[in-house]
């Protein structure tokens, strides 16, 4: 095989081998879609996921204009740049507040390769209180003690540029962002990571809730024990692959649809 012929090969090798990659992302995130329905944190056809499929995090898989989450296929995705100046101004464009929330974190923080926003009823709640944040009053809640950002600066639908940016800077080195007024933004380098991050948060704001609902006083960790716990959930991080693996064979026995 002449130099040339090689070159081409492995090319062609290399390229069948992104696309394979891409479907598999496209796969998982269709998954997460179905899921967020399963536990009752979708929203009419609202809300969004986005998945970084580059390096640089810029180009991005998201969910069409108003697709319910229920009958989201790994196919029906779109694939974005960040940088495109002209999506929103194509027939296929994505919603302005997807764009805005997810195109603006994608441009700027790369370590963000996978965005869950969405609007469930726990975390939902607890952004609504004047005091949104998620004291460490139990193991679920510890885990996210000082490494969630509560953005306390709503202004209205996040549809425009400038809001997008700012919920980036907000956002910053952190994974978790609790979103008064609005909702919680999650992220995570994959999506089973970001999957089990969202699902431990809702878990953790219906703690809250609850225990707010019983009018005694909260019984919060002091500092040292409450870092020490979070820093424990460090050594589960595999967890949430084998949690995102059975969750996805659930969804393949009940309708594995997502797939297509």
């Amino acid at each position: 095989m002449s130099q040339v012929s090689s070159l081409r090969a492995n090319a062609s090798r290399d390229a069948r081998s992104r696309d394979a990659d891409e479907w598999q992302l496209r796969v998982d995130l269709a998954a997460a879609f179905r899921l967020a329905v399963e536990f009752d944190w979708h929203e009419s056809v609202a809300n969004h996921f986005s998945l970084a499929v580059s390096d640089d995090g810029k180009k991005f898989l998201l969910n069409p204009r108003w697709s319910h989450f229920s009958s989201i296929k790994a196919s029906d995705l779109l694939l974005l740049d960040s940088d495109d100046p002209e999506t929103m101004k194509r027939e296929n464009a994505p919603d302005p507040s997807a764009w805005c929330i997810h195109g603006s974190v994608h441009a700027s923080l790369a370590h963000a390769r996978c965005i869950l926003h969405v609007h469930p009823p726990y975390a939902t709640a607890l952004a609504a209180l004047a005091d949104p944040e998620l004291k460490p009053i139990d193991q679920n809640t510890a885990r996210f003690y000082n490494r969630t950002h509560v953005d306390l600066g709503f202004g209205g639908i996040a549809d425009d540029k400038e809001e997008g940016e700012r919920l980036a800077r907000a956002l910053g080195n952190k994974s978790v962002m609790i979103m008064g007024n609005h909702g919680v933004l999650v992220t995570g380098s994959t999506v089973a990571e970001a999957f089990d991050e969202l699902y431990y948060l809702e878990r953790a704001c219906r703690t809250m809730v609850l225990a707010y609902s019983t009018g005694q006083k909260l019984n919060v960790m002091p500092h040292d024990i409450a870092e020490k716990t979070a820093r424990g959930w460090d050594d589960y991080k595999g967890m949430a692959y084998a949690h995102f693996e059975v969750l996805k064979r659930q969804l393949d026995r009940k309708d594995p649809s997502y797939a297509q």
